[in-house]
């Protein structure tokens, strides 16, 4: 990629948040329609779970392919060819007749998008070269999604209370044109040196494992934990996960590449985004059941409670970014550990949503802590890695954030299913999602224990370790000798990871 001025560098990332602004808004504004969609489409709590996990699961399963193709034919092409699919998709939602068309249609979304994130993201690395302009750039790009929290559940309430919940899917539309003739006019090509062979072997083991995974989940509180087809869909999921493991490293060039995951902040910051978006998905979906279905608001009045924590992720998701560029990932993460720990705890052990003022405090404090854990995330994943494999890189980051947002959602709906079974939300609610409040405390723990393991000395040791394991490697294919990153570079984006 040629060298920006720095005014077109600004152009190119705004235009890289648009993507994620779309996408972004497109989950949270679904959330604030699915009591809605659930009237008009008579759908269950699984049929919930499956507009919103037919999604992230389609994503996951390609986020790395598209990462890959990307780094291969070039990223503009693949993100202008994102847009027009994503664009498409959300047009053919808002003209679902049935939920299963609603669902087949949220996979065509989902095909889209997983051309925009984590391409949008390696766009960034490759403009943004030096390491703390690049945090700051993610800092940036985070808080995106703070916008996206803030503004869906307002712009779903409205539209959902006034149009109805198709009207959901028609603002992806303009946004979508808008950001695919800027990008087709801004945005320059740009692509690894080497191309990446494709791995169709390792695609089909991620499919079969986040698939079936997803379903057995889904399926077990209504067929059973022990019951043939849920037993079936883990020992498809188990095979899959060791096939991965035995297949992957014996590539040269794998989807996966698991020599990644010997540098302990990479492997930290795959931990941290699934459990911390699996904590998101699960809060966003109990929040707005109950705030629907239990407390009996409409949408909008429903998405001005939890503004809130829209509000704290917006503001502290830059201020993250800056931090992180400045002293590192370590206070970013612990500080979304503990905010995000104590959150879950406050309803789980207090049951914070049956007050007004602990309800408020609940979502102020969950916003602050998923404000500052997005930017350590992707700072982490894609510092010190080779600059030709930063699609890749950045798509594994990627899947992580939407692996942990399907299992969230079907975690949390299942254990929210299995305790309502049989009764009405209004009696029933409170109790039953007190062990999902549980799981979403782990989750916020989980983040607090593995960012203070993966951000200090030893960390950064394995991180160097694992930096020239690839570099070497790379090194011994001459035709790929240029991608590599000066030491000085190499050296910089450790110390800024």
């Amino acid at each position: 990629m040629p060298e920006l001025s720095s005014r077109r560098r600004m152009l190119v990332l705004a235009i890289c948040c648009m993507s994620l602004l779309i996408v972004s808004l497109d989950n949270t504004v679904l959330n604030v329609a699915l009591p809605a969609l659930q009237k008009d489409l008579d759908a269950s709590v699984s049929g919930l779970q499956w507009t919103i996990d037919a999604y992230t699961l389609v994503l996951a399963s390609l986020l790395m392919l598209a990462g890959s193709t990307a780094d291969r034919i070039g990223r503009r092409k693949v993100f202008m060819a994102g847009l027009v699919v994503f664009t498409a998709g959300s047009a053919l939602c808002s003209l679902a007749p049935s939920l299963d068309a609603l669902v087949v249609f949220r996979m065509v979304q989902a095909v889209g998008g997983s051309m925009l994130n984590p391409v949008a993201m390696s766009i960034i690395t490759n403009t943004f070269t030096q390491p703390r302009e690049r945090a700051r750039a993610i800092g940036v790009w985070g808080g995106v999604v703070g916008i996206s929290m803030a503004a869906g559940p307002i712009v779903g309430g409205l539209l959902v209370d006034s149009v109805g919940w198709r009207s959901i899917f028609w603002i992806n539309v303009p946004v979508g044109v808008v950001a695919l003739l800027l990008t087709w006019r801004h945005v320059p090509e740009s692509r690894a040196p080497k191309a990446r062979r494709p791995d169709p072997v390792g695609q089909l083991l991620v499919i079969a494992l986040l698939g079936s995974l997803t379903y057995g989940i889904i399926g077990a509180p209504e067929k059973g934990l022990a019951s043939p087809t849920v037993l079936t869909c883990f020992g498809i999921a188990l095979a899959a996960l060791v096939g991965i493991l035995w297949y992957e490293p014996r590539r040269a060039e794998p989807l996966i590449d698991l020599r990644f995951f010997r540098s302990a902040p990479f492997s930290g910051a795959t931990v941290i985004a699934i459990s911390a978006f699996a904590a998101l998905s699960g809060f966003l979906f109990l929040s707005t059941l109950y705030l629907q279905n239990v407390r009996g608001l409409g949408a909008l009045p429903a998405g001005l409670w939890m503004l809130p924590m829209a509000a704290m992720t917006f503001v502290c998701a830059p201020l993250s970014g800056r931090l992180v560029g400045s002293h590192g990932p370590r206070p970013s993460l612990l500080t979304a550990g503990v905010t995000m720990t104590a959150s879950g705890v406050l309803f789980a052990a207090f049951e914070g949503e049956t007050s007004n003022v602990t309800l408020v405090v609940g979502y102020v404090l969950f916003g602050l802590g998923f404000g500052f854990v997005n930017a350590p995330i992707t700072n982490t994943a894609v510092s010190g890695m080779p600059r030709s494999q930063a699609g890749v890189a950045a798509a594994v980051a990627s899947t992580s954030r939407q692996i942990g947002g399907t299992l969230g959602v079907a975690i949390i709906g299942a254990v929210l299913a299995a305790g309502v079974h049989g009764s009405s939300y209004e009696t029933s609610f409170v109790s039953a999602a007190r062990p999902a409040w549980w799981i979403i405390a782990g989750c916020g723990l989980l983040v607090l224990l593995v960012g203070l393991l993966t951000s200090g000395a030893w960390a950064r040791r394995s991180a160097e370790r694992a930096a020239r394991r690839l570099e070497s490697a790379k090194a011994r294919d001459p035709a790929e000798a240029v991608a590599q990153r000066t030491p000085g570079e190499a050296r910089g984006g450790l110390e800024d990871a």
